[in-house]
């Protein structure tokens, strides 16, 4: 069945959506998509390190990605800038460094466009495995740190008064954002891996009455925007990643359609856990 190549995209496909929907949640509720364009920009200078090092181009971005998640902990702590000019700043001079570092290596060619908009098509068997293993293992730590990042989320102050450590919840949720970064790189392009986080998981809050609905929504949402989008691109002959995030958008629109009054899929555990229009998890 893997020896298609379409077969294996849809494949590989599915598996990111699975993994980048339930965190797809968190940033939408967190109001981290600037965050999500900064590792996604970040990824470009993580590939060109992969071709300087010759080391493997999944960990170099993985790898840039922490760092630059790092560097934002540390500069927020100074207090000098604002979140928003700090996540510009590393953003934009992560992009432009990888650009000006791929310039000088005149030795190697890459297919730039590749690395920017994905190809999902050209995805392997081992591409595939390392999506499940790493997407199980991601999927396993952000169910283990769920209740704290989450309590942090709604009110970090209440979160360490509970005796809760959201601060470590913190760090490690920025890591995962960087593993699911440097896996989804190959699929669909450092340019578009933002927009498969945040928009299943914006498609998923109208449908969904607590966290936990909404993060298996937003999975699902992903995983047909992915096969949507690929069959579409199959049949009008456009690129495959941006017609994934084209697919995920027409599910969003489709889902701003007027629904039964109270339609809500699973039941509030209690105040917080409400995703009722204007609610909001996240901090300003």
């Amino acid at each position: 069945m893997l020896d298609d190549f379409f077969t294996r995209a849809i494949v590989a496909g599915v598996g990111v959506a699975i993994v980048a929907g339930p965190l797809g949640c968190f940033v939408v509720w967190r109001r981290l998509a600037y965050f999500g364009d900064t590792l996604s920009h970040a990824a470009l200078l993580g590939v060109a390190c992969a071709f300087l090092f010759e080391i493997d181009t999944t960990l170099a971005v993985f790898a840039v990605s922490a760092l630059v998640a790092f560097a934002l902990l540390g500069l927020r702590r100074t207090g000098s800038l604002s979140s928003d000019a700090l996540l510009g700043l590393l953003s934009h001079s992560a992009l432009a460094i990888g650009l000006v570092v791929l310039a000088f290596m005149t030795w190697v060619r890459i297919d730039l466009m590749g690395y920017l908009f994905g190809d999902i098509l050209a995805v392997s068997r081992f591409d595939i495995l390392a999506i499940y293993v790493g997407g199980a293992i991601v999927l396993a730590i952000l169910a283990a740190i769920w209740h704290p990042l989450f309590a942090a989320t709604v009110n970090r102050e209440l979160a360490e008064a509970e005796g809760l450590d959201p601060a470590f919840a913190d760090l490690v949720f920025m890591l995962l954002l960087a593993s699911v970064v440097a896996i989804a790189l190959k699929l669909v392009g450092a340019l578009l891996v933002t927009a498969m986080l945040i928009i299943p998981a914006a498609t998923a809050r109208r449908f969904a009455a607590s966290p936990e609905v909404m993060a298996g929504l937003a999975a699902l949402f992903g995983a047909l925007a992915v096969i949507l989008g690929l069959f579409g691109s199959l049949h009008w002959d456009t690129p495959s990643g941006p017609s994934i995030v084209v697919a995920a958008l027409s599910l969003f629109v489709l889902g701003l359609l007027p629904l039964p009054s109270g339609f809500r899929l699973g039941r509030a555990a209690d105040g917080r856990a409400r995703l009722s229009k204007g609610d909001g998890y996240g901090q300003s």
